[in-house]
């Protein structure tokens, strides 16, 4: 706690005045009694401000949030200043919306859950400041959440998944492999050794331009490389998956990645394009791209279940994976990780799609 007093330190407070003014803003729902627990999650590690209201028997209230994703697209990629100033001018609609259709008054929380980290500083401390004065205003205990250990236990809230189980968090921040063997107790088998799978095809889809070909021009880069993937012809390019030689289960993608721009920057040549023009061959590379990352994805995955069977960590049979983050919602990688739980006797459990992103459910 100590630790987080001094990080909220270093952003400034909204002034008590709004926060008042936000309580003040609330009906009081005659009539309505709860006898469970309620927690109000509050996530701003990113892009996405988000807020829910969860019980204790892990029904699901209420929710909002708010994306940013259109903003970035324009100026592709994530700006911090900009997404800080994003979540300040949301925060307090988001969570008021997310209590309104809960139908429930901020006196009535038991709780107030934040992430606290690991994200984009400027992201996190809106969420925080905003927290802290409003757990002092209602007097509330407030509850500092791990980003990735929400992501971690999530699908616990849609299935009955018993300890332990593996877990792969695959997003544009994030990649990494746990032994989850309960709440707050993970092993970490591995982690990408630099960049994220996510910000690997995010980048790979800006220097493909991909925010100016006609199908792709609203989506994020991921989902553009998954759209042009299932027109492309992935044979065309062959391209090695990295740490093919790496005895452990840690991922890479910044390699993969220059391949990848060295490649566009010869296509160009062959087609006699400009930097920033549509490849002919943009799909086939999408495809190239999408497959190499499924496999590498898939084969460090590979290695951390039989390394945990062969320890007895996991259960010989029946055991589970459980595959979470906003790049799990590609049904490309997701298949080449069901080739792996099924020649393994293991199950593949994916949250919903709504709930591999980022969200307020989780964290509540």
């Amino acid at each position: 706690m100590l630790i987080l007093n001094k990080t909220a330190g270093v952003f400034s407070k909204p002034p008590k005045r709004k926060v008042y003014e936000f309580l003040r803003s609330f009906n009081i729902y005659p009539g309505t009694l709860f006898l469970h627990k309620l927690v109000l999650g509050i996530e701003t590690s990113c892009d996405d401000t988000a807020a829910a209201v969860v019980d204790e028997t892990g029904n699901v209230l209420g929710e909002a949030m708010h994306s940013q994703t259109e903003v970035h697209l324009k100026t592709g990629g994530i700006i911090p200043p900009v997404a800080q100033q994003l979540h300040r001018e949301n925060i307090q609609r988001i969570v008021q919306e997310a209590l309104s259709v809960s139908r429930i008054s901020p006196s009535e929380l038991s709780a107030i859950a934040t992430t606290i980290k690991p994200g984009l500083a400027l992201s996190l401390g809106v969420g925080l400041t905003f927290s802290l004065q409003l757990v002092d205003q209602l007097k509330k205990p407030f509850i500092p959440i791990h980003h990735m250990e929400a992501h971690a236990l999530t699908i616990r809230l849609t299935n009955n998944v018993e300890f332990p189980f593996l877990v792969l968090l695959i997003s544009g921040g994030h990649c990494l492999l746990a032994l989850v063997r309960g709440v707050s107790d993970f092993l970490l088998l591995g982690k990408s050794l630099d960049i994220a799978p996510g910000d690997m095809l995010d980048k790979v889809a800006r220097r493909l331009s991909l925010i100016r070909h006609p199908e792709c021009s609203t989506m994020s880069g991921g989902k553009a490389i998954e759209h042009l993937a299932k027109q492309g012809n992935r044979f065309h390019f062959d391209i090695k998956p990295p740490m093919q030689r790496a005895k452990n289960c840690d991922f890479s993608f910044s390699g993969l990645q220059h391949a990848i721009d060295k490649t566009i920057m010869q296509k160009e040549k062959e087609e006699g394009i400009e930097k920033g023009q549509i490849l002919c061959s943009a799909a086939d590379i999408a495809a190239a791209v999408q497959h190499t990352t499924a496999c590498h994805l898939a084969k460090r995955t590979h290695r951390a279940i039989l390394f945990c069977k062969q320890r007895n960590l996991l259960p010989q049979s029946n055991a589970v994976l459980v595959v979470s983050g906003g790049v799990a919602s590609n049904l490309y990688i997701r298949k080449a990780l069901e080739i792996v739980t099924n020649a393994t006797q293991c199950t593949l459990l994916c949250p919903p799609p709504r709930l591999c992103t980022d969200n307020g459910i989780m964290i509540a």
